[in-house]
Order: structure tokens, then C-alpha cells, then sequence
């Protein structure tokens, strides 16, 4: 397995070493809300890094503040960074009466339990330092009964049964201080978004004239939401795709006819396995008694090279399972086996470095039965995409018009190779549970010149080193 990850990563390595890189970069230049990666966590629940503000924090009470903070965040950027997303998202960081942040005590103030707001600008700094995005929620609703705008008669608000309030929506004062909140907000920490979540009672208007509000004041930034709206978003779900991806990935064999909703579906949205509100993933392959790694290796594969942009909830690389909150929110464990991690991370290097994979034309050429062949292409790329997830070895026979001419295909993941058949077909067999991700190549057998100037490259810098060590060796010697 270790053999084939770095086959692997050397030819995803050499692929972007090529002739294409001068487009590659200015694709990168140009970055997009379409071109990001985004991985959502909790603050509280990533990693603890300043035992000084865990004030009555309790790791073994699943509602108890569990002690992460921004400091802890920080600290772990690197584990973020290796799994390749290029943005964060950090969910609920307002002053709250609960660890996941759904009851905010203020619209100004940032928890206590996560840090001061030094430590929030420094981490906003540091994600910036690391070329990463990163984004928070903006609640319009659901906040605390004892929210700082309850305190007075300047806003209308509506209690709700489960003691939380809303905010009377046809109140002008109301709307006009959220679109300031939400401004100063961005504004104030440097952020490059914002995901506004509890949207019930708002209607279109408002949000489109708030998320223009959130634009003007901040250029290029993001406007998110978690839940389907008809507001004019940069990026939101789809209901309907996220069952289709459960459904079709939970176990193998399955009925995988959902999937057809990405035929000539041009909405470019969120994809997603699930969110930090509802049942994990995890929990739904358990249920239907199958092994997560496995589901999830497979599944990830589809969810990088689909179109639209993929969200991961922290926690996936390692599996983590729970019905709902907070079963659902464990603080992350680092000790644990995180083999899926290299794999998200391979994934995420292909979809980073190639336009047309973020971007690219889809076509679904075969879905039955867990067994899917998709192409996404461009005027200088093709990608086909093979995941055969059923319990069975399955093939499918792909025409040359849809590869290219003269072309081979050059699987990435598991370093499998394709080449036109003389009947004029590509025969792409997978054995059960796998997904492989090919490249098509001009097939033009070894590039004898790159691969001597590449060997040239590292025997000089072997040199190099060598040089070094020998000379500190004899500078020691003449010292002694």
C-alpha cells in the first residue's frame, strides 16, 4: 500500500511538473469561490491549545465546553494543510451558552473558551500566511434568550419554545443592525467570508440585499449559507445531492440511479456527505453494517472530482461516527490511524492543481449499480473518473472519441494504465471497492529527454549535499 501512495504521489508529481504549469497558475490567480476545498470544523471540538481560558471545560461531558480554541487551531494547521483544502471554515465563534456556538450571547463579542480577539486576528493572520481562506458563521437567528439585543426595546424578537429567540424579520432596525453586524464582522477580522446560517423567516430580499452588503464590504468575499435558499449565494447545498451521495455510497451494490442528478445539471453547489448539524456519515455505514474506511475511501473520490465544491466535516479522515449532537462532535483525536487522510490529501492535490477538475465539462458516460465512469474535460484536459463500488470486479468499455487521439490513460491513485485497444476502445477494469482517477497522456511511451534532465536534477543536488557534509567534515577536523 505504501509502495503504491508514493508511485502515486510521484506521478501526480511529475504530471504537474510538466508543460502545463504556466496555466495552472494563472488558473490559481484567478481563484474562485468554485476552486476552493473547504473543511468545516468546531472550534471547541479541534484542539485545545491554551489551558488558561478552560474555565469549566469537562471532555468527558459530551455538552460541556470541551476546551479547543483558537490557539489549538493554530497549532494544528499543518493537519489541515496535508489533507489539501484551501479554506476553513470555523463555524459559530460569537460569545455563546453552548460549545457549538447555536446559542450567540452577542454579535461583537467572540467566546471566551475559544480566546481573546488577539488570538483570533493572529490565526486569521496564520491561515492567510499558509494561502488558505477562512470563513464563520453569521446566525440570523436561534441566539440566546439572553443575547445582547434582548436587552432593551431597540430590537423586535419572537421567543421560541425551545428558549431560544428570533429576530422579528419585519423590524427595520433589526435588519438594518444584522447587515451591520454581519459587515463589521468581516471587516473587523479580515475574513474572507461568511456562512449565515438560521435563515427561517428572512425572506429572499432581505438575504440578497445583506449579501450584497457583505461583498461591498469586504472585496471578494464569500457569502455561504448551510441550507437551500433561493437567495442569490455564492454557494449553498443541495438536499437532493447530498441524499444522492449517501445513498449511493453507504454500502456497496447499491442503487446508485440518484446520481443521475449530476447529468446536465449545471448548478454548481456545495457537495457534501453531511454537516456538523445533522447524522454523520459514518453513522449511516455503520447502521448498514459496512466498514467506514473502506466506504469512505471510495466515496471521497467522487466527492473531489464531482462537479461543484466539496465540504468535509472534521473528523471524516478518521471516521467519526454519531447519530446527533454531541455524540457527533468528539474532540478530535490526532492518535488515531489516519491512513484516509494521504488519501484526501492525493485527492485534493489533483483537484487543486487542474482547472478542468473544479471546472471542467461533466459527462456521466455509465452508472449501475455502484459501478460509475464520468469524464470532466476541457479544451486542454481529460479526466475519467472510474469507481466500481460493488462487491464484484466490473468493466466498462470506453470509445476513443471520448479520450482524445492517440492519447493513453494514466490512473493516479493507483497507478494503473490504459491504453487504446486495436478495436478503438479503452477497457477500464477495477476490482471491487476501488476508484481510480486517470489522466489522459499523449501516448508517446517514455519522454526520454524530461526523464534524464529529471535524474540530471537530483544527482546534482545529491552532489550538493554531499559538498556540504564533506566540507563541514573537514572544517571539524581542522578545528580538532
Amino acid at each position: 500500500m505504501k509502495g503504491k501512495r508514493l508511485i502515486g504521489i510521484a506521478a501526480i508529481f511529475l504530471l504537474f511538473i510538466s508543460a502545463s504549469l504556466p496555466s495552472v497558475a494563472s488558473a490559481k490567480a484567478e481563484r474562485g469561490i468554485m476552486d476552493e476545498s473547504i473543511y468545516d470544523l468546531l472550534v471547541d471540538r479541534f484542539n485545545n491549545g491554551n489551558g488558561r481560558n478552560d474555565i469549566n471545560v469537562d471532555t468527558h461531558k459530551g455538552n460541556a465546553f470541551n476546551g479547543g480554541d483558537f490557539l489549538g487551531l493554530e497549532g494544528r494547521l499543518q493537519h489541515i494543510i496535508d489533507m489539501g483544502f484551501t479554506m476553513i471554515s470555523l463555524g459559530p465563534v460569537f460569545k455563546t451558552e453552548t460549545y457549538d456556538g447555536s446559542r450567540a450571547l452577542s454579535y461583537t463579542e467572540l467566546e471566551p473558551h475559544f480566546g481573546t480577539a488577539e488570538e483570533f486576528d493572529a490565526l486569521v493572520k496564520e491561515i492567510h500566511k499558509k494561502k488558505m481562506k477562512v470563513i464563520a458563521d453569521f446566525p440570523l437567528g436561534k441566539v440566546s434568550a439572553d443575547h445582547e439585543w434582548t436587552k432593551g426595546q431597540a430590537y423586535k424578537s419572537i421567543h421560541s419554545a425551545d428558549g431560544t429567540v428570533d429576530w422579528n424579520p419585519s423590524d427595520t432596525n433589526v435588519k438594518d443592525a444584522l447587515i451591520q453586524a454581519a459587515t463589521d464582522f468581516i471587516t473587523t477580522y479580515d475574513l474572507d467570508g461568511l456562512r449565515l446560517t438560521k435563515l427561517d423567516g428572512f425572506d429572499e430580499a432581505f438575504l440578497n440585499e445583506m449579501i450584497d452588503a457583505i461583498h461591498n464590504a469586504k472585496q471578494g468575499a464569500y457569502v455561504l449559507t448551510n441550507e437551500e435558499s433561493g437567495a442569490a449565494f455564492d454557494l449553498k447545498p443541495s438536499d437532493a445531492k447530498i441524499q444522492a451521495l449517501r445513498e449511493s455510497f453507504v454500502r456497496f451494490d447499491p442503487d446508485s440511479s440518484p446520481m443521475d442528478i449530476f447529468k446536465g445539471n449545471d448548478k454548481l453547489e456545495l457537495l457534501q456527505y453531511d454537516d456538523l448539524t445533522g447524522p454523520r456519515f459514518t453513522y449511516d455505514i455503520v447502521e448498514a453494517r459496512m466498514f467506514p474506511p473502506t466506504r469512505w475511501k471510495v466515496a471521497a473520490t467522487a466527492l473531489f472530482t464531482l462537479p461543484g465544491v466539496p465540504l468535509m466535516t472534521y473528523g471524516s479522515e478518521i471516521a467519526v461516527n454519531g447519530k446527533e449532537a454531541p455524540e457527533s462532535h468528539p474532540l478530535f483525536n490526532f492518535k488515531t490511524d489516519m491512513e484516509f487522510k494521504d488519501l484526501i490529501g492525493d485527492l485534493n492535490l489533483l483537484r487543486n492543481e487542474s482547472e478542468t477538475l473544479r471546472n471542467g465539462d461533466f459527462e456521466m458516460l455509465h452508472n449501475e449499480d455502484g459501478f460509475m465512469v464520468y469524464t470532466r474535460t476541457s479544451a486542454d484536459e481529460t479526466w475519467l473518473v472510474a469507481i466500481n463500488n460493488t462487491s464484484k470486479t466490473a468493466s466498462f468499455t470506453v470509445p476513443a472519441e471520448k479520450i482524445g487521439e492517440n492519447k493513453k490513460l494514466r490512473g493516479l491513485l493507483d497507478s494503473d494504465l490504459i491504453r487504446e485497444a486495436d478495436d478503438g476502445v479503452f477497457r477500464v477494469v477495477l476490482d471491487r471497492e476501488l476508484a481510480e482517477v486517470y489522466i489522459a497522456d499523449e501516448d508517446k511511451g517514455f519522454n526520454t529527454p524530461y526523464l534524464i534532465a529529471s535524474i540530471l536534477v537530483y544527482v546534482m543536488f545529491l552532489g550538493f549535499l554531499f559538498l556540504v557534509i564533506k566540507k563541514g567534515r573537514d572544517r571539524r577536523r581542522t578545528e580538532n
